[in-house]
């Protein structure tokens, strides 16, 4: 086991969140506390982004008495740690938009 993997539960809400993800084609990179996915079919916005990716991770959620809940990279909540599917589908969603879908465009 090396350190991106160290204390990683193979059972645990990422390890099922990382399989449903990579079943939806999604490179998927597991770190210590984190599930980094990775969806190489959207491109980004600028040379030093190429793909669209955030990594999520799971931790308690202090106003639902401790329950552990899966966030974005910005702190967003985005499900229940026992909902899986749905976190899964959140996740897939917001990595499978294009830039242009992504960001409204401004008018001049």
């Amino acid at each position: 086991m090396d350190d991106r993997t160290a204390g990683y539960e193979p059972s645990g809400p990422l390890a099922a969140l990382a399989v449903n993800l990579s079943a939806r084609r999604l490179v998927i990179d597991r770190t210590v506390r984190a599930v980094r996915e990775v969806n190489k079919d959207v491109p980004e916005c600028c040379d030093e982004v190429r793909y669209v990716s955030d990594t999520v991770v799971c931790r308690p959620r202090e106003d639902d008495g401790g329950t552990p809940w899966v966030f974005t990279s910005w702190g967003a909540l985005i499900a229940s740690a026992d909902q899986v599917e749905d976190a899964a589908m959140y996740v897939y969603t917001y990595v499978s938009r294009r830039p242009e879908q992504a960001r409204p465009r401004v008018s001049s």
